[in-house]
């Protein structure tokens, strides 16, 4: 799919929320930060915040509710280590480790590599992650409040990410289909195209009894509300979303079809084109995304920390 919306330069839009400092943090002698919306259905850029630097809880009440309010945040310029990428997503709360142990970044569990780089012959992250489009994690009985993803080495060509706003997906939905809506829950399971995705490519492994234990299907709300921001939103996705509960089969995949069409409509969408050290920080509550593709002769890597989030309601 094509999306119509992509990264803007932030000095000519003229939707900019300037953050200044509170007095408490003027001391230290760092600089404002800028949070710049962009053109749009979601997203918006942080400029000028250093995570290199300790960050002031009043600084990070504003990172906090800009996060709520535009569902992506893409940091700048996030020369960083491992540890201060897990330092910060650890801020928003606990962290999920992800079934695929195999491609935690040696050292460092919390952290998934996300490319298509091998060494010694063996893939060394997931390098077909986000296929499909997707909420991270929503096949857990707890999923996730959201990803952030660092950039540390990028194609020269495509790499882009794709972001659908599922509160606009709800928000623009018939009447009586938000009605029909309501009442239903889904099945979410990371197995659904598990296999389907080990016969493309060469990145994912045969599943361990284990890994499939630590994976059973979950049930969860096809509509539910952020506990944020306290809007509705559309809680299904192509890639782990498997059924309908207490409808026909083919009833339940009828349904799921309309849904899935409806919620990657272009005009929901933002197109992220990744720079070097961006921090991408998306609500998993609240959007879906999908991987662009990258060319097999181009190296990427990315790493990947996600914070858990709540029982959906």
């Amino acid at each position: 799919m094509t999306a119509v919306y992509s990264t803007i330069d932030a000095r000519a839009s003229n939707n900019a929320l300037a953050i200044n400092r509170p007095l408490s943090s003027a001391s230290t002698g760092h600089p404002p930060f800028l949070i710049r919306q962009f053109a749009a259905p979601l997203g918006a850029q942080v400029l000028g915040l250093d995570l290199n630097r300790p960050l002031h809880e009043d600084d990070f009440s504003l990172i906090r509710k800009a996060f709520a309010d535009h569902h992506v945040l893409v940091f700048r310029k996030q020369d960083i280590t491992p540890q201060q990428h897990v330092a910060f997503s650890r801020r928003f709360g606990p962290l999920q480790i992800h079934v695929l142990k195999q491609f935690q970044l040696p050292g460092t569990q919390e952290i998934l590599q996300i490319s298509n780089i091998r060494e010694n012959g063996e893939p060394i992250g997931l390098g077909d992650a986000g296929a499909f489009w997707h909420s991270d994690l929503s096949y857990k009985a707890i999923p996730s409040l959201g990803s952030l993803l660092h950039a540390r080495e990028l194609p020269t060509t495509g790499g882009d990410t794709h972001f659908s706003n599922m509160h606009l997906a709800w928000e623009t939905l018939p009447a009586a289909l938000q009605k029909t809506l309501l009442p239903l829950k889904a099945e979410h399971t990371y197995i659904k195209r598990y296999e389907e995705q080990r016969a493309k490519a060469p990145w994912r492994p045969a599943l361990t009894q284990t890994q499939l234990d630590e994976v059973r299907p979950v049930v969860h709300p096809v509509v539910t509300t952020h506990p944020e921001n306290g809007r509705k939103t559309l809680f299904v996705n192509e890639h782990f979303t498997s059924r309908i509960v207490g409808l026909p089969v083919d009833e339940s995949d009828d349904l799921l079809q309309q849904l899935f069409a409806h919620s990657i409509r272009p005009e929901f969408i933002y197109t992220h084109q990744w720079e070097e050290d961006d921090m991408v920080f998306w609500d998993n509550r609240s959007v879906i995304h999908l991987a662009g593709g990258t060319p097999d002769d181009q190296r990427r890597r990315l790493n990947r920390t996600t914070v858990e989030g709540t029982v959906p309601v």
